[in-house]
């Protein structure tokens, strides 16, 4: 199973901080904040190896 997790947001500087906080909790950028063409802006991210798990007992993803 791939995990995948996205930012939508109004403008760019929304998503910026919405992917920077995705960062802080342990997960990667793979796709930076884009300006979608139905005028909204998306970022994606995938958990890594040090993103704790749901209940937050260790890695999510095994390394």
């Amino acid at each position: 199973m791939a995990i995948r997790v996205s930012v939508q947001a109004d403008d760019e500087d929304e998503c910026v901080e919405g992917l920077a906080k995705l960062v802080d909790a342990g997960f990667q950028p793979t796709m930076m904040p884009r300006y979608m063409t139905d005028g909204r802006w998306m970022a994606r991210a995938v958990p890594t190896a040090k993103a704790p798990a749901a209940d937050g007992r260790g890695p999510a993803v095994s390394g």
